[in-house]
Parts: structure tokens; C-alpha cells; sequence
């Protein structure tokens, strides 16, 4: 199915939209739980969902402001206990999740094309995650809660046994984590974006 073809009639109702979109990223980011491989730190959610629909169905831009406004209300209502940190990579992590898959979508509009876009999107922000966490993220942690890194690394060798330095935390926890992310809300994504799409483009047409 194509992207929605937007006109200035449709504004307010676009902007009411992602408004929607964005609180119910929000309420989904609320409903998280870690894998049996990732340390309890790394929480799965499909809190991406929305945005990479609003991605497809209106436009790369439209899949952005539903992430910043998942963040906002974040913000808003619960605060930070990361001193900012996990917002920063929920920030980085989505943007390149939803904008490079709705680039590709918008380039080739076909379920071919979306597939495509998912797939790519779902290894380029598994590499990503990999490389911020390895060299930004974990450091900024350990420096924020005063503990060495190994005792990070040691949470990971608890509930996975390959885990034992960074390389193979990066390897066997955040990596696959990230690939079982963001494969299972391209999957969900691929199964309801035809007839939630048709739906949602007669209420917006009114």
C-alpha cells in the first residue's frame, strides 16, 4: 500500500495523528520485559511500532516526530534516571530504525520495498546499537552508577553463558537483542500496515 498523500486540508489532522501515534509509543514503551539472553537492563518493547508505521503511512519526517513525541511525554511524566543517557540512545536507535526504513519504503512503494526497508533497518540499527553501546553508551553507564564495566559485563554472563568480555556482550546479547527488536515490530508492522493503513485513510479523509 502507498504512503498517504497529504494536503494542507489534512494538516490539523495529521498533526492530531502523530500526536496519537506518539502517546501510544509511550504507553507501549511502558510494557517492557528482558529477553532470556539479555541482561535485565536491556528491556524488549515495541514501542517503535507506531513510528514506523507513521513512517510509512505519511512520510519519514511524520515516523521522526512520533519518536519525539514518545520521548517528550517520557520526559514529562516519568522523568530521567539515566541522566538522560537512555533517552539519547532510545533517540539515536529509533531515528535510524524508522527513518531508514521509511526512506526505502518511500523510494520503492511496494510490499517488496518495505520488506527491503525493514530488513535493512533492522541490521543497520543492530550494528549501530552494537557500536554506541561498545564505545558510548556502557562506559556512560558504569560512570554514572560508579561501577566498573566488568560488573555490566558480569549481569550479561549471568543470564547468557557466552558472555564474558565486551566483544562477546556485544555479539551474543545486544546485537541478537537488537535483531529480535526490531524484526518482531517489522513482522508486526508487515502484517497490519495494509488494513490499518486503508482504515486509517478513510478516517483522515473524513
Amino acid at each position: 500500500m502507498k504512503p498517504y498523500k497529504k494536503t494542507n486540508t489534512f494538516d490539523v489532522r495529521t498533526i492530531i495523528f502523530i500526536g496519537l501515534l506518539g502517546a501510544l509509543s509511550f504507553v507501549l514503551m511502558l510494557i517492557r520485559f528482558p529477553l532470556p539472553f539479555t541482561p535485565s537492563f536491556l528491556d524488549f518493547d515495541i514501542a517503535e511500532l507506531p513510528a514506523l508505521f507513521a513512517g510509512f503511512f505519511l512520510g519519514p519526517a511524520e515516523g521522526l516526530l512520533v519518536v519525539l513525541v514518545k520521548l517528550a511525554l517520557k520526559l514529562a511524566i516519568q522523568g530521567t534516571t539515566t541522566a538522560f543517557v537512555g533517552e539519547a540512545m532510545n533517540l539515536v536507535s529509533s531515528t535510524v530504525f524508522v527513518l531508514s526504513a521509511s526512506v526505502i519504503y518511500k523510494q520503492l512503494h511496494t510490499r517488496r520495498g518495505a520488506v527491503i526497508g525493514m530488513v535493512i533497518a533492522t541490521l543497520l540499527v543492530s550494528v549501530v546499537c552494537v557500536i554506541l553501546n561498545a564505545y558510548v553508551t556502557f562506559p556512560m553507564y558504569a560512570k554514572l552508577y560508579g561501577m566498573p564495566l566488568d560488573a555490566i559485563i558480569g549481569m550479561g554472563s549471568k543470564v547468557n553463558p557466552l558472555v564474558s568480555d565486551m566483544v562477546t556482550m556485544m555479539i551474543f546479547s545486544v546485537f541478537p537483542f537488537n535483531i529480535v527488536k526490531h524484526g518482531i515490530t517489522s513482522l508486526i508492522t508487515f502484517l497490519v500496515y495494509k488494513r490499518a493503513g486503508n482504515a486509517l485513510r478513510d478516517i483522515i479523509r473524513g
